[in-house]
């Protein structure tokens, strides 16, 4: 049975970034249509800027197909539904107010078709968490704005950044180093292992992963010499994930675990804070890395860089990062429906009593 087409619904981030450029690249390759469908919220005038932009030094520009509705998207087409004023100026490498209000609009226009299933995945081009800030939107980062729209008791966000080798969770993410301390509790260290755990076996299809756990302090706290965290904090909240039949070890001392490229021994890392590991990751893998939203209901990806203000308009931006960001949707979405599919209707528990001479097996309980 052929697979469907995905549809995947793109924000276009900061529109003076180098989100339409990368965006525009990938899908200069007509293979990409093979995939998804691909549905551009943004602005006709500020995609034909750079696709002139970039038919100017010798790529092959896109052709744009404008609908009014998510639903009327064409195949082989960068479907693109126009919600942000075309007036805007664009202004390539600068950080503006205008810039900032483009990015929230798309943002806003895609999430709502998301939340009517519309479409089937959401990815988002970088936006600048400066320039962004309004009334409307006071949030740190794509993450945390998801989680508000689509989280509850149940779903959690947590920020994964992955490859084809390595997937890194953060405890903490978008905060001051100041904080990190006051929030690292084995109560979130546990809720974060039970997040990338249950995202390694849904998302990944991975049967049992192996998760490695990061230390806070250097040396892993010398046994107490350079903190107790680790004793402290960290180490129950690995025998908890234990005594949940998860399989997690640590804590390992950052700097030689990466050193020694210890994080390919295991299927998933979480770090304690956001430099420790992305710092690593993105040293090892920029060029392919992609920001990944698990916990949630939905399924969000983009590419692990930023709006890079310093190369924008120059087409000096590589589109690798959000090529890879869209493989990752795609698997993501096979993998959550094979595994939901899978588990619909598990096996009820046998109960077997074993209270006389006779074990005897009772199909009528529960237990």
């Amino acid at each position: 049975m052929e697979e469907k087409l995905i549809k995947v619904g793109i924000s276009q981030g900061d529109s003076n970034g180098i989100g339409y450029e990368v965006i525009l690249k990938a899908f200069s390759d007509p293979r990409l249509f093979e995939l998804c469908i691909p549905i551009l919220y943004g602005s006709q005038k500020i995609a034909s800027f750079y696709n002139k932009m970039l038919e100017a030094s010798g790529i092959t520009p896109v052709e744009i197909y404008t609908i009014n509705d998510a639903q009327k998207a064409v195949h082989g087409k960068l479907n693109l539904i126009r919600c942000v004023d075309d007036n805007i100026r664009i202004e390539p490498g600068q950080s503006t107010e205008a810039g900032g209000k483009a990015a929230y609009m798309s943002l806003e226009a895609v999430v709502s078709d998301l939340k009517k299933d519309m479409i089937d995945t959401l990815l988002t081009a970088p936006i600048n968490k400066h320039n962004i800030q309004s009334k409307d939107f006071n949030f740190p980062g794509h993450t945390e704005y998801l989680e508000k729209k689509f989280g509850d008791d149940n779903h959690k966000s947590l920020m994964i950044l992955l490859n084809d080798y390595m997937r890194v969770a953060l405890v903490t993410g978008h905060i001051p180093l100041s904080e990190v301390k006051g929030q690292l509790t084995t109560a979130a260290i546990s809720e974060k292992l039970t997040l990338f755990n249950r995202s390694l076996r849904e998302d990944f299809g991975i049967i049992r992963p192996r998760i490695a756990v990061l230390s806070l302090n250097p040396h892993a706290g010398d046994k107490g010499l350079i903190g107790n965290e680790e004793a402290d904090v960290i180490m129950p909240a690995i025998e908890n994930a234990d005594k949940n039949n998860m399989s997690v070890f640590g804590p390992y001392a950052a700097d030689g675990f990466f050193g020694a490229q210890t994080y390919q021994l295991f299927d998933g890392v979480l770090a304690m804070y956001h430099d420790q590991g992305l710092a690593p990751f993105k040293a090892l893998s920029m060029d392919d890395g992609v920001n990944f939203t698990a916990g949630l209901s939905i399924i969000r990806t983009s590419p692990a860089h930023g709006t890079a203000f310093d190369i924008a308009g120059k087409n000096m931006a590589s589109e690798s990062s959000l090529r890879h960001a869209i493989y990752t949707l795609i698997d993501v979405y096979r993998n959550r429906k094979k595994y939901h599919a899978a588990m619909a209707n598990p096996l009820r528990k046998q109960y077997v009593d074993r209270s006389g001479d006779k074990e005897k097996l009772d199909l009528t309980k529960d237990d």
